[in-house]
């Protein structure tokens, strides 16, 4: 598996959703809860970036139908999501944060 860095750990504001670019793949990162999570940036529903959405829960939220999908597992927990969308791998060494785009699910 192959990582990437995509930003330091002091770069990034807790519950406020950073959007990266990796190969041409829209990911956003996501600090909350004492995690850093990578969830692709793009809604399953809609063709909108998540990033500029909230988060809360380790959920984050689409901000024009306002479908909430969970940073863990990509899934949706409210309509009118019902498709899931990619979280990725991150590992921090040091300051870095690296993601991956393999799939955890």
């Amino acid at each position: 598996m192959t990582f990437v860095r995509v930003c330091g750990v002091g770069e990034l504001e807790e519950d406020t959703p950073k959007r990266v670019e990796l190969d041409g793949t829209p990911v956003s990162i996501v600090q909350t809860e004492g995690e850093i999570f990578a969830i692709h940036d793009i809604c399953s529903h809609a063709n909108v970036s998540l990033s500029e959405g909230e988060v809360d829960d380790c959920h984050i939220e689409c901000w024009l139908h306002g479908s909430r999908f969970d940073l863990r597992s990509g899934k949706p927990d409210s309509l009118p999501a019902t498709r899931p969308v990619p979280v990725y791998p991150v590992k921090i060494e040091g300051d870095d944060v690296l993601v991956s785009l393999t799939q955890e699910s």
